[in-house]
């Protein structure tokens, strides 16, 4: 196995502490990897996009200095050249680039002006990074075809040659020449392989050099990866660190995925192995995850668990957190890397690992990215939490009908938050001991207000939400000790301000409109909407959806 990397995700709005970088690059080298990806998209200081570069992006100096230090560590740039270049698209400069407008986060491939900055781009990265190894991305180009130009050019291949995969070669003729720009260029593209599943007749197209990273967190590369293989294509299996499916990260499945992958990749010969980390956004930590990646490098130089003399994981994603919880110190290898930190960290990461896992509704293993997360802080009202996931984490606080059977996940939840608490002897494991009770309570307190609410007692309701500012004023310190500590995120602060700031305009719309005064009593849904507007009784802006799109 040639390659052996993993991926740090700056692009979801981690700062590029130089520090923190360092610490990543001697913790990947001590743990066997032989490479790390930095994933960018838009959180590079690309000279040819000075327009797009956020505070406290990657420079080209920071990459210089990291090449200097780790000079056998291969530092690989991750960019994006069509699909996930949202960060792009929704500036002021970059919007008329956009496949659709304020819609999606694809460029329209075929214009002209976007095919000459991919290609700037291009030259930024290569002449930052030493790596010959350049990923240009690739992956979940849902709006292939949309957009004025490339939906003119996908007419003319239609009609053209009414058999032929248009969209397949829509996707060739702006990859493949990427490619081959960087193969000229001396060095080797890399790209994702999950549009060749949906348009294969794309992959003849790309140069031989190409490496194919085949990402499977589901299952194994061993049943995706046979036409890279077959074509001759270099292929990198890639399996995930769990975390933006979880409130922290779901232990048993991140390792079960990792070591299948690897055993795979050995059996079959492939190129290499990339362990992927997703969106530490949202109060993602990547403090907190560091053991996990570095059992997964371990396991990437010693792939087969009979010469360990340890046991294999069970059948299933299911069976393997039974095992986690039953026997935490047998099988797994990620809690045992937790262990060799401390006891305490280990438990805390079986807390909030495992058992939260096994509450079951909003804290189960799904494909998903996580809701709960979501809809307390991506969409300025947190009160969405309460409405989509009232049952799971206030639900003995329902009634019981003849259709529902409270249940008390949202009680149990907390209470794995205060037996984490003993533990969290670290500020990353504090934030998240907070993240987990205080994202509960909020929902709870939410529950408890619209009930006293919907009896006419205002005044009650607004003393259920009082104790709801001080949740994100909590949440917002977490963030920032977060965003300086470990190079989080530097938009969850801001979200925590929103939240809080959007609890206090209910309070005094409840204060205001709750004893009725309009004539009517607007639903609890209503009157926590950010568009919630006196008078409108029938919520005309949520009827008429259509003005929103």
């Amino acid at each position: 196995m040639e390659l052996r990397i993993w991926t740090y995700d700056l692009a979801r709005e981690q700062q590029a502490d130089l520090d923190f970088l360092r610490e990543l690059c001697r913790q990947s080298l001590a743990s066997g990897y032989n490479a790390i990806g930095l994933y960018l998209e838009h959180r590079f200081a690309y000279p040819s996009a000075p327009w797009a570069t956020g505070k406290y992006a990657l420079t080209k100096a920071d990459v210089k200095a990291l090449e200097r230090e780790f000079p056998t560590l291969q530092i690989v740039p991750f960019i994006n050249l069509l699909g996930h270049f949202e960060g792009m698209l929704y500036t002021e400069q970059g919007h008329t680039l956009a496949a659709e407008r304020f819609r999606g986060l694809q460029a329209d491939g075929a214009n002209p002006e976007f095919q000459s900055l991919c290609r700037k781009l291009i030259d930024d990265i290569c002449d930052a990074f030493s790596s010959e190894l350049v990923h240009i991305g690739g992956d979940e180009t849902a709006q292939l075809g949309v957009g004025p130009y490339s939906s003119r050019r996908l007419e003319e291949i239609q009609t053209s040659d009414p058999a032929v995969d248009a969209k397949a070669q829509l996707y060739a003729e702006h990859f493949a020449p990427l490619s081959d720009y960087l193969v000229a260029k001396g060095r080797t593209p890399g790209v994702w392989g999950d549009m060749f599943f949906e348009h294969p007749a794309a992959l003849d197209a790309f140069p031989k050099e190409t490496v194919i990273f085949d990402w499977q967190y589901f299952k194994s590369s061993e049943f995706t990866a046979k036409p890279f293989l077959d074509a001759g294509y270099r292929t990198v299996f890639c399996p995930a660190i769990h975390t933006y499916n979880a409130i922290w990260c779901h232990l048993a499945q991140s390792e079960r995925n990792v070591a299948e992958q690897v055993e795979a990749a050995h059996r079959l010969g492939a190129y290499g192995v990339c362990v992927t980390t997703w969106e530490c956004g949202l109060f993602g930590n990547y403090s907190s995850i560091l053991p996990a990646i570095r059992a997964a490098g371990k396991m990437l130089m010693n792939p087969r668990p009979e010469d360990r003399g340890e046991p294999l994981l069970s059948g299933t994603f299911e069976e393997d957190v039974a095992i986690y919880a039953a026997k935490p110190n047998e099988a797994p290898r990620f809690l045992k890397e937790y262990l060799a930190e401390s006891e305490a960290d280990e438990e805390i990461a079986r807390l909030l690992g495992v058992e939260l896992q096994n509450l079951g509704g909003i804290y189960k293993f799904t494909r998903l990215r996580n809701p709960l997360k979501c809809r307390l802080f991506l969409y300025a009202n947190p009160f969405l939490a309460w409405m989509r996931h009232r049952e799971d984490l206030a639900g003995d606080l329902l009634p019981t009908t003849e259709f529902f059977t409270p249940n008390e996940t949202g009680l149990q939840a907390i209470q794995i938050a205060e037996r984490a608490v003993i533990f969290a002897n670290k500020p990353h494991w504090k934030g998240l001991y907070m993240l987990t009770r205080k994202s509960a309570e909020f929902v709870r307190f939410a529950e408890r207000a619209r009930q006293a609410y919907a009896l006419g007692r205002p005044g009650e309701a607004i003393t259920q939400l009082s104790p709801c500012r001080q949740i994100f004023e909590d949440l917002e310190r977490v963030a920032v000790a977060t965003s300086i500590n470990s190079a989080g995120s530097l938009a969850d602060a801001e979200r925590c301000r929103t939240a809080r700031r959007h609890v206090e305009d209910v309070i005094l719309r409840i204060k205001s409109y709750g004893d009725g005064s309009l004539g009517y009593l607007p639903s609890f849904e209503t009157i926590t909407h950010p568009a919630f507007c006196p008078h409108d009784q029938g919520n005309w802006w949520l009827i008429n959806r259509w003005a929103l799109e």
